[in-house]
Formats: structure tokens, C-alpha cells, sequence
């Protein structure tokens, strides 16, 4: 049984999708990889340009081989970021020329990954799996509003279009984009696995001492772009909580720089800006920090969306402050109640939800979300169904 996999990010890359695609090959090994020959087709490390991480071009496993294409340096910028996506669909293209599979399995957040996986397995006459974790044409509708570049959205539609259409199977990370697929492409089956709590946040002890700070640390770690909207809300809500909060913020993205400026012409002394940070540091800035905070852009696109971040913040047992809406504000409440969630963008709710968090109690027994919801367990399931397509 060949499987070949396309996935733009891979471990030890820095990305939501990095870590899902690596615990779905955890899974595929644990389901005894006698007969099963994959061949995973990704990048090298290249998810934010201020953290340098090395990877093997190429790593043979026996049952596994991992392709590793080398991009052009980027620094989150729409032009550039393309560029480097031709750079990998071009090595894709080379790498699987000739070549026959029995199912492409394809995880897009990227939609072009998803055509690309489109286009593969119609070459080949394979069966297409698609994991979509993102509605690109939903999200570029409203990004870029104004922008000339908005005049690509029916191209990037079309591309959608004929992707979901070709799936025999599609997955998504968010019940919140059924109606979406299900409209484009009403006869492929449609399942539901979300993200997860990944093992090395499972066996970690994130315990405090009862001593409480006089002003609590609230640590953001992630992608710093417009889809999460960091530079519309924390210089506001920092500022009006000097001498209260501290804020340490962790990561990059296309709205960094802006966020830096103007922290810096405002003078907070009450905000730290890092640089994206591994794994294992990361889970230190975690066990220091009181508050764990979330927020996405104020877009419709946004309320279907589940942020994969949720789950690992959660596993911490920290408390936590979530500036989302729609779908992620319902699971939240639903799994999670003990979040305070507020409205994006919306700095008086956010400063209010800050105060009353900084009196709870510095860990929260989180014992059945962490069981529900392990990356292993739902790899697992998402792994049976991919190999039951595979065996037909």
C-alpha cells in the first residue's frame, strides 16, 4: 500500500500544521507499518524567518521517506510566500513524475496545497484524501478588501472549487467549515478531527507556587499577522493596564513589525516582544506565565474557525483569555468555561476579563479535556479512516 503525503509544513518547523502532520505519522506507525510505503513530500524549517532551525533534506525510515524541498528566505509577506509555494509545487511536480501511489493524502491550510494534491492524484488516477484546516477563499475575501490582489479571489475559488471536487474524502479541523465544503462539493463524505493536545504538553507538570504576583504575566505565543489582530487590541489594552499586567508576546508574522512600532511610540514598558522560541522553551515561557492569551481578527471568516492553539493552552491548566467569536467562543464555553471570552477587538471587554482573572487560582484541573482531546487519539481515528480508503 503506497501513500504519499503532501504537507507544506513538517517537524521541526513551527507551525499548527507541522505538529498534526507529526502525529498523524505517530499514528500511521503505531497501526504497524508492515506493507504500508509512504513517501511525505514537505520543506525545510521555514515557517518564521527569525527562527532558524535544520532539517535532513531527505530521511529514510524504511516504511517512510521525507522529501525535504529548500525554499527561498521569506518574511511572511503574500508575494514572497508565494514565490517560495512555487518553489515546493515545482518539486512536487519533479518528485512525482512518473511515479504511482495509491492515495495522495493532502493537509491544507494553504489552499494551494489542496490543489496540488488535486493535481497529483489526477495524474497519477489515485483516490485524493484531503485535510483541509483553513477556508483560504472565505479568509481572502475579507483580507484582501481594497487590495488589487483581491481580483484573485474567483481564480483561488476555482482552485477550491476543483480540489474538494476531486476528493474522495475530505477531513476538516472545525465543524465550522461544513456548510462551506458540503455547498462546493455535496457528494464527498465529510469527517470531522480536530487539533489536539500533543503528548510533550500531556506528560509536562505546569504546577505554581500559590504565591501570586502582584501583577500577573499574560504570555501570547503564536503567528503575529493580520489574522490575529494583536496590533489592534494589546497596545490599548497594555497601556491601560500599566502597573497591573505585564504581556510577553512570542512568535512572528506579517503584523510584527507594525505591533513593535507601536508599542515602541507608546512607551509600554509593560510588554515584551520575543522571537519565536522551540517547543521545549516555549513549555518554560508556559509554566511562568499566570494568563495564556488567544485573540483572532474581528472577520466572518473567523467565527468558523477552531485555533489549534486552544488545545495546548488548555493542557497547561493556566487560566485563560480568549478574544474569539463564533464557533471558538461556543467551544470554549461548551469544554473550556472557566475561559473568559470576549468579543475581537474589543479592548474594554478585554482589560475587564484581565481583572478577573488575575484573582483565580493558578491551575485548573483540565484532566477530562486533556483525555478527550490528545493528539494521539485523534490521529488515531483520523489514520483508520485514511487506511480504509487505502484498502479498498
Amino acid at each position: 500500500m503506497r501513500l504519499l503525503i503532501l504537507t507544506n509544513y513538517f517537524t521541526p518547523d513551527l507551525s499548527a500544521g507541522s505538529f498534526r502532520m507529526q502525529g498523524f505519522v505517530d499514528a500511521l506507525a503505531a497501526h504497524d507499518p508492515a506493507g504500508l510505503d509512504v513517501d511525505l513530500i514537505t520543506t525545510r524549517p521555514n515557517r518564521y524567518a527569525s527562527l532558524k532551525a535544520d532539517a535532513e533534506g531527505f530521511e529514510d525510515r524504511g516504511w517512510l521517506r521525507i522529501h525535504r524541498i529548500t525554499l527561498p528566505d521569506h518574511k511572511n509577506g503574500m508575494a514572497d510566500q508565494a514565490r517560495a509555494y512555487l518553489r515546493y509545487a515545482q518539486a512536487v511536480r519533479t518528485l512525482t513524475g512518473g511515479k504511482r501511489w495509491d492515495l495522495v493524502f493532502a493537509t491544507s491550510s494553504r489552499l494551494m496545497t489542496a490543489g496540488l494534491g488535486a493535481y497529483v492524484a489526477r495524474r497519477m488516477r489515485a483516490p485524493l484524501y484531503l485535510d483541509i484546516r483553513d477556508l483560504f477563499t472565505l479568509n481572502m475575501d475579507e483580507l484582501l478588501a481594497g487590495s488589487p490582489l483581491k481580483l484573485l479571489v474567483p481564480v483561488f475559488r476555482q482552485i477550491e472549487r476543483r480540489a474538494f471536487r476531486a476528493a474522495q474524502r475530505i477531513n476538516v479541523v472545525s465543524e465550522g467549515f461544513i456548510p462551506h465544503i458540503r455547498a462546493i462539493a455535496p457528494d464527498v463524505p465529510i469527517t470531522c478531527y480536530t487539533n489536539g493536545i500533543d503528548d510533550i504538553f500531556l506528560t509536562e507538570t505546569f504546577q505554581k507556587p500559590e504565591r501570586r504576583r502582584d501583577q500577573p504575566l499574560i504570555l501570547y505565543a503564536g503567528n503575529m499577522g493580520e489574522g490575529q489582530g494583536l496590533h489592534r487590541i494589546v497596545p490599548m489594552v497594555a497601556k491601560a493596564l500599566n502597573g497591573e499586567a505585564r504581556f510577553r508576546l512570542i512568535g512572528d508574522g506579517g503584523k510584527r513589525r507594525e505591533l513593535e512600532s507601536t508599542l515602541q511610540a507608546e512607551g509600554l514598558s509593560n510588554v515584551e516582544l520575543l522571537p519565536p522560541v522551540s517547543r521545549d522553551k516555549l513549555i518554560a515561557h508556559y509554566r511562568d506565565a499566570d494568563i495564556l492569551f488567544l485573540h483572532l481578527n474581528d472577520l466572518d471568516a473567523f467565527r468558523k474557525v477552531l485555533p489549534s492553539k486552544i488545545f495546548e493552552y488548555a493542557a497547561t491548566g493556566r487560566p485563560m483569555l480568549a478574544g474569539v467569536a463564533g464557533l471558538a467562543a461556543d467551544f470554549l464555553a461548551k469544554n473550556l468555561p472557566d475561559a473568559e471570552v470576549f468579543a475581537p477587538q474589543d479592548a474594554p471587554a478585554m482589560i475587564q476579563a484581565v481583572r478577573r482573572l488575575a484573582g483565580t487560582q493558578p491551575v485548573i484541573d483540565r484532566t477530562a479535556f486533556r483525555h478527550e482531546f490528545s493528539r494521539e487519539a485523534i490521529m488515531r481515528k483520523l489514520t483508520q479512516d485514511v487506511m480504509s480508503l487505502l484498502k479498498r
